[in-house]
């Protein structure tokens, strides 16, 4: 029988994890827009992504003592809040860097009709996803600046380029930094008006980090003007309802399904497990598939083709917007790029 002293909240969408807590735990299994104030009221735990708002206005009336989300970003938790209350909140860093990766990669190679070899990539954030961007773009020869502030003040060294430089040399920028509204190193809307007035070789702009990174409005002006050569958008501001304008600008548009790789939804799903059974020390469950391997050090551009084609979710997305968020709950679940030397 489970113990009915815990009381735990899963987001239905998580994939993997149905059925695993149910022997220790009472357990609900809810759509995001079924986790409500009531619903979370007599919660203890709870397992969500990023269409969870837990903010006060869920949480200020639940018991909720631990969150864990199956997403790399916690921006939809406010982490001020959670630890004013003593809840604990976890995070899933970096189990689908690899996919999003692998969407840099893969789109790119549908917009762009030269070896990568002769672009300038520039990498706005180097962390798990960036870093990983960076690694492959330079086994594939490309030139790559990398900006990314905070690592540059914590460690120091040689090869950083800032913000300057690659608005003025990139021609391809991509996004993939965390979003933060407030302090030295903002992310809110850091793509702005000013940004893309600064721009000198009309490159190619991928956001698959925060819809809230760049500035819509300015985007598609900037577009317009010619000063932004191409559009790859994965995450846009006020998803589900997204900018119209901005769709029929994007060259490729898909519904925040980037990061979507079966091998990244198992590293979410175990960490999330794993954040919920020790903190309520419960026996640990393990997702009944394979763990994944750790990603490719190197890709080929053959081995990007082959394993992911954007197209169908981009032309499914234009066709039909207002089902953003059905076609991001019902995507099929691609593998992550193969190893391979580089070519």
């Amino acid at each position: 029988m489970p113990n009915s002293n815990i009381r735990l909240i899963v987001e239905r969408n998580i994939p993997y994890v149905a059925g695993l807590l149910d022997p220790y735990a009472d357990v609900r299994y809810l759509a995001p827009e079924e986790i409500t104030p009531k619903a979370v009221r007599d919660t203890d735990g709870m397992i969500i992504r990023t269409r969870t708002r837990c903010d006060a206005e869920l949480l200020a009336k639940s018991s909720v003592k631990m969150i864990a989300t199956a997403t790399i970003g916690t921006d939809h938790i406010d982490l001020d809040y959670c630890r004013s209350r003593t809840i604990t909140a976890v995070n899933a860093p970096g189990c689908n860097a690899p996919a999003v990766a692998q969407y840099v990669f893969a789109t790119l190679m549908q917009v762009i009709n030269r070896p990568l070899q002769s672009y300038t990539l520039g990498i706005v954030g180097a962390g798990h996803v960036g870093s990983i961007v960076e690694r492959w773009a330079r086994g594939l020869d490309m030139r790559v600046l990398v900006c990314d502030p905070p690592r540059q003040q914590a460690e120091g060294g040689e090869g950083w380029s800032d913000l300057e430089t690659i608005v003025r040399e990139a021609d391809i920028i991509t996004f993939h930094t965390p979003l933060t509204r407030e302090g030295e190193y903002r992310t809110y809307h850091i793509a702005d008006a000013e940004f893309f007035g600064k721009l000198r070789r009309s490159p190619i702009i991928i956001n698959s980090a925060r819809g809230e990174i760049v500035d819509t409005q300015a985007l598609v002006a900037a577009r317009d003007a010619g000063l932004v050569g191409g559009l790859i958008i994965d995450c846009w501001e006020g998803e589900p309802e997204i900018d119209r304008e901005l769709l029929r600008r994007a060259d490729i548009a898909t519904p925040h399904i980037a990061g979507y790789s079966a091998e990244g939804k198992v590293r979410a799903s175990q960490i999330a497990l794993d954040a919920i059974t020790t903190f309520f020390m419960m026996p640990r469950v393990t997702v009944d598939q394979p763990l994944p391997p750790a990603p490719a050090r190197s890709v080929t551009v053959a081995g990007i083709m082959d394993s992911y084609d954007p197209m169908p979710e981009s032309d499914a997305l234009k066709a039909h917007p207002e089902d953003f968020e059905k076609l991001r709950n019902t995507y099929r679940l691609r593998h992550e790029a193969p190893e391979g030397s580089t070519e």
